[in-house]
């Protein structure tokens, strides 16, 4: 990205963190094989520092939103304990298709499906605790008259594709997921997926940073048929 680019999806600067709003579909870091990436463009992002910022937790590449950086070695050393500890308070959206309850909680241990497959996730009773809070705000359904929901995700704990592993499992796949859900690998819609607001108790004493992501433009439509309302 060119620096007025990036600057543009800043959320939040302080002296210690940044507050990003990552673009779907593109990976947060350089994968083995390279290739365009988030990360890459943190160099822009230096404001007179002499190192540029560095990631305090992880998006997938097809989530949008809230991602926090650390602007030096110590910032990003805190950060990290705070996300470990479940101190930092992550709420999503998402539009899943289905019919799941007004709320709930999906308390399901993960684990990994298979060497050959990378970071992907089942459920696995051997695995690791995984929680998620779910609440429904808005309904449709879609044009072949399947119900929709519009749903606020809050993972209460922070294991790889918990989210969309939980909501697949619980009956209710996110829109768009082509590993978890019913969408096709390739032409199908995108991840409707997004890290919609963020809350950081970055320093004692001191009110917690809070930032919130706009809606991309690829889930608005679907957000707009299940009720949501700019503004």
């Amino acid at each position: 990205m060119k620096p007025e680019e990036i600057e543009a999806r800043l959320l939040h600067r302080d002296g210690l963190i940044l507050i990003v709003d990552k673009p779907a579909g593109l990976p947060v870091h350089r994968g083995p094989k390279g290739g365009e990436n988030f990360e890459d463009s943190f160099e822009h992002l230096r404001f007179g520092l002499p190192r540029r910022p560095a990631l305090a937790h992880r998006l997938d590449k097809d989530t949008s939103g809230c991602l926090v950086l650390g602007r030096h070695h110590k910032a990003t050393e805190k950060l990290g304990r705070l996300f470990k500890s479940g101190r930092v308070e992550k709420t999503y959206w998402a539009v899943v298709e289905g019919a799941p309850a007004d709320e709930g909680l999906v308390d399901m241990k993960l684990g990994r499906l298979d060497a050959a497959r990378g970071w992907w996730m089942k459920p696995d009773p051997d695995g690791l605790p995984a929680q998620t809070r779910w609440r429904v705000l808005g309904r449709c359904v879609d044009a072949t008259g399947a119900p929709r929901a519009f749903l606020e995700l809050t993972p209460l704990t922070g294991r790889t594709h918990q989210l969309r592993v939980h909501c697949a499992a619980s009956g209710f796949p996110i829109l768009g997921d082509a590993i978890y859900g019913a969408a096709p690998r390739t032409g199908g819609p995108p991840l409707h997926l997004h890290a919609r607001r963020v809350v950081v108790p970055m320093q004692a004493g001191k009110p917690p940073v809070a930032a919130t992501a706009p809606v991309p433009a690829h889930m608005r439509d679907a957000l707009a048929a299940c009720g949501w309302r700019e503004g």
